[in-house]
């Protein structure tokens, strides 16, 4: 769906932790480049904490994990490994329950729908395109498509600035998700099944949710809360 003028808001998503479950696809990928270096591979718990500041921060956890030193040809081999399957491991990236039909009825309601993630740009899209909802989104903001990456703001502020002048939601489930909201001014909506690990309350969001069959009608509260431009 384009971005119009006259959508009644725009919505933006994270990905990881959000739409989708992708802990256990990152595990296999990450796993698969420490097997092939000899070295010990992470449970699914250890790997979950990793995931939401992008593939640098991720890798900088692997290397602490495993004592390696970031500047050292392990390390960078290792990192190589990881990217070169981290694209293409699908296995294991599952939609959490409703996503596609909250989509769906976002997108008949007249509402833009954008996504900002901290994943880079190939892997955000062949995750869309595996799990079927690539087709939703106009705007797609990726960790590689400026030089910083959530929780600075600059991510979102580019996703919003597509989307035409309509008030602006984000959605997201961590507390990178909730520092990136605050800092770029945008209200923020807390899925609370994703991948955070403080408290709900302290992330200070605009409401929560645990139920994509609860979004549309979150999302229509939204609309009447705010001025719209």
């Amino acid at each position: 769906m384009a971005a119009a003028m006259t959508s009644v808001c725009s919505v933006i998503f994270d990905l990881d932790g959000t739409l989708v479950d992708s802990a256990a696809a990152i595990q296999l990928a990450l796993n698969h480049a420490l097997s092939l270096h000899g070295l010990p591979v992470l449970p699914l718990d250890v790997v979950r904490g990793f995931i939401g500041r992008g593939v640098p921060h991720l890798m900088d956890c692997v290397g602490r994990q495993n004592g390696m030193d970031p500047s050292s040809a392990q390390f960078i081999s290792v990192s190589n490994a990881f990217s070169a399957r981290y694209a293409r491991q699908q296995h294991g990236n599952l939609l959490f329950d409703g996503v596609i039909e909250a989509l769906q009825d976002l997108q008949e309601s007249n509402v833009a729908l954008g996504l900002c993630t901290n994943k880079p740009l190939d892997a955000a899209r062949t995750v869309l395109q595996h799990t079927g909802i690539d087709a939703f989104f106009s705007v797609v903001v990726a960790g590689d498509s400026l030089p910083t990456r959530k929780p600075d703001p600059e991510m979102l502020w580019a996703a919003r600035d597509r989307m035409g002048p309509a008030p602006c939601l984000y959605v997201g489930d961590s507390e990178v998700d909730a520092e990136a909201a605050h800092a770029a001014g945008i209200p923020f909506l807390l899925y609370t099944r994703g991948y955070r690990k403080m408290a709900a309350e302290e992330l200070a969001p605009w409401r929560v949710f645990d139920d994509f069959g609860a979004l549309g009608s979150l999302v229509g509260c939204f609309v009447k809360e705010m001025p719209q431009a």
